[in-house]
């Protein structure tokens, strides 16, 4: 990518949104969840979310129906307290739930372990999941796989920000190179690469 090329992509980009605009929408997503019937968290691997209960409720009295794609929760003989489709499939056999002192907990094992889900329901407000701050890991935790594409995603990051060609674009262009080489009889004056 030329210099112009990356001024031009830089000039295109939306400007930064000043601090009151991330405020503005640290407030409003933090509203919408406090909406929801339940509290939520998760990690790359699950999810678990916290539902109160009238006291006294024991898991007996409820309805709580965790399917590959969808959940439901409500207690025996009224409206579901919240159902819907789950934002990505589940592991079924390693998501549970258990009921204690009028707290429902509910823990489900997510299939794609590489994501973050911006919601539990599907219906249900998003967060930001840019925004997501993962806790301390060291690169040397992961699998070599994983690892890989982590350093190759770092070091793509870092050439754009400061305007270079990421890995992939480099192997494109160092691949031209070398077929210019090998065919110096061809003019490639007005060859482009797709980036």
């Amino acid at each position: 990518m030329s210099t112009s090329t990356a001024a031009a992509a830089a000039a295109a980009a939306p400007p930064d949104p000043t601090p009151e605009e991330l405020k503005a929408a640290r407030e409003k997503e933090q509203a919408e969840q406090a909406t929801l019937p339940y509290k939520w968290t998760q990690a790359l691997e699950e999810v678990d979310i916290i539902v109160a209960l009238p006291a006294g409720t024991r898991g007996r009295d409820l309805i709580v129906d965790i399917k590959l794609t969808g959940l439901k929760v409500g207690l025996k003989g009224k409206e579901p307290l919240f159902e819907g489709t789950l934002y990505k499939p589940i592991r079924l056999d390693d998501s549970t739930w258990s009921v204690s002192d009028s707290t429902l907990e509910i823990h489900l094992d997510k299939s794609n372990k590489k994501e973050w889900w911006p919601h539990v329901l599907t219906h249900h407000p998003k967060i930001d999941v840019s925004k997501i701050q993962p806790e301390n890991s060291k690169l040397s935790d992961l699998d070599g796989e994983t690892r890989g594409m982590v350093e190759k995603m770092m070091y793509d990051q870092r050439q754009k920000e400061m305007g270079l060609p990421t890995s992939d674009e480099q192997k494109k262009m160092d691949m031209l190179k070398k077929f210019q080489v090998q065919h110096p009889e061809m003019d490639f004056s007005k060859a482009k690469i797709n980036m």
